[in-house]
């Protein structure tokens, strides 16, 4: 049983249920997480079980529109325990992380029902019968999933665990029953990628149309790797090679579906050096969470707000922090804004990475510690523009745990996080 701790003012159980009650059945089903409550309590007429904080039963029936939420917010988001993580992948990033951070950073979630309501990725190697048969009733859709390679022994191998050899087999008996799914492939050369790729996406690619998307990004790797897997990372040919591979891949599935169904990180463009696909090659951008088609949005967004910005005022003078593989496309964006609006005094810094490796080379792994290290004494203007991405998310914190607060102190000037997106940036520019 979950604990009630606060219910919305001018909901269905407004008045009728308190703070500090916990529930325990709806129509007389167990609520054990937040899949039981969901799908227990959509229905129109409702009869709950809950324990007062006394000890003391009470029934409370309530009727409502089909659909409509309860109201009713519980002491965890999951109303149970995250489900952790119980593989050893070989490319895993948790595992590269130094240690004395926050204890938090290390807690590895692999659970079903953060992907269905945050959009997590998922393995599927510590689901038993019963929850695969619970998810399939309870229509947990969609679901994301790391896939990584379809090969049963590969993918076994580069999870750490012979249950990963599964994956494709839950994935046909998800799609079979009509669950849509989308897909990640973190490629690692010499493991998953040339033929164990291509065998991959024709799997994936199969199961069209319940397979929505699938993205294709390459490892990440630090300096915290000893004792781990030796892994090599995406080189400059290698990502023009699986470029390759995967856009004609993609040519195929839109000539027969119409849709790409895969999807190649913009890192992978960076690291090539190669242009980023015009807007329509995104479709609608299903796996913008994943760094797939990011600079593409930023820089259309950010011509659309230009048309509604007609004369603003020279801005102050600023600078923008951000990571190297990105630096000079933000340089790019900055002299787009110039040509429009006249010179504007803002200046790019390129962070290298000191804290993970100078491998790592993406904004959104920027720490407040190398930001500090590399800018101070700079001219930094009257202000310091960083992606939101460098900051936990909801939080004002890096993953080094230094403030955006505590970063202003020490550089003299305040820092301000960005949305990654057209409007916000033209806006952070001029205000």
């Amino acid at each position: 049983m979950t604990t009630v701790t606060h219910v919305d003012q001018g909901s269905p159980a407004c008045g009728r249920i308190e703070p500090g009650e916990q529930l325990a059945t709806i129509n007389g089903h167990p609520i054990r997480d937040v899949l039981d409550y969901q799908y227990h309590s959509y229905d129109e007429n409702l009869l709950l079980n809950l324990r007062k904080p006394s000890g003391q039963w009470k029934m409370v029936r309530i009727r409502k529109e089909p659909g409509e939420d309860l109201g009713l917010t519980f002491s965890t988001y999951l109303m149970a325990q995250k489900r952790a993580c119980v593989n050893r992948c070989v490319f895993c990033f948790i595992d590269q992380l130094p240690p004395g951070l926050r204890e938090t950073l290390y807690f590895k979630d692999d659970d079903v029902r953060l992907s269905f309501l945050t959009g997590n990725y998922v393995s599927l190697t510590n689901l038993t019968e019963a929850e695969i048969e619970r998810i399939i009733a309870f229509r947990v859709s969609p679901l994301n999933i790391s896939v990584h390679a379809t090969d049963p022994a590969v993918r076994a191998m580069m999870f750490g665990n012979p249950r990963a050899g599964r994956g494709l087999e839950l994935m046909r008996r998800f799609a079979d029953a009509g669950l849509r799914l989308n897909a990640q492939i973190v490629v690692c050369p010499g493991l998953n990628d040339g033929e164990v790729l291509e065998q991959t996406m024709r799997d994936l690619k199969a199961l069209y149309p319940q397979l929505g998307s699938v993205s294709v990004v390459p490892v990440g790797l630090t300096r915290h790797r000893d004792g781990l897997y030796p892994l090599n990372p995406v080189t400059k040919p290698l990502a023009l090679e699986i470029i390759t591979q995967v856009e004609a891949f993609a040519a195929k599935c839109r000539k027969e579906h119409g849709s790409r169904l895969f999807f190649l990180a913009d890192e992978l463009y960076l690291r090539a050096g190669v242009l980023l696909p015009d807007e329509e090659e995104y479709e609608d951008y299903p796996q913008l969470e994943n760094g797939v088609g990011m600079l593409r949005y930023f820089k259309t967004s950010l011509r659309a707000a230009m048309d509604d910005l007609e004369s603003p005022p020279q801005p102050p003078p600023f600078a923008i922090a951000t990571g190297t593989a990105v630096a000079p496309f933000m340089q790019n964006l900055l002299t787009t804004i110039a040509e429009r609006y006249g010179k504007i005094k803002g200046s790019i810094y390129a962070i290298q990475n000191d804290f993970f490796g100078r491998s790592v080379t993406v904004a959104g792994l920027v720490t407040g510690g190398d930001i500090l290290a590399q800018l101070k004494g700079k001219d930094l203007g009257k202000r310091l523009l960083i992606p939101r991405t460098m900051l936990r998310h909801g939080e004002d914190v890096f993953l080094d745990d230094m403030t955006t607060e505590a970063l202003s102190a020490k550089l003299g000037v305040p820092v301000i996080p960005v949305d990654p997106e057209g409007e916000a940036f033209l806006h952070a520019i001029f205000i």
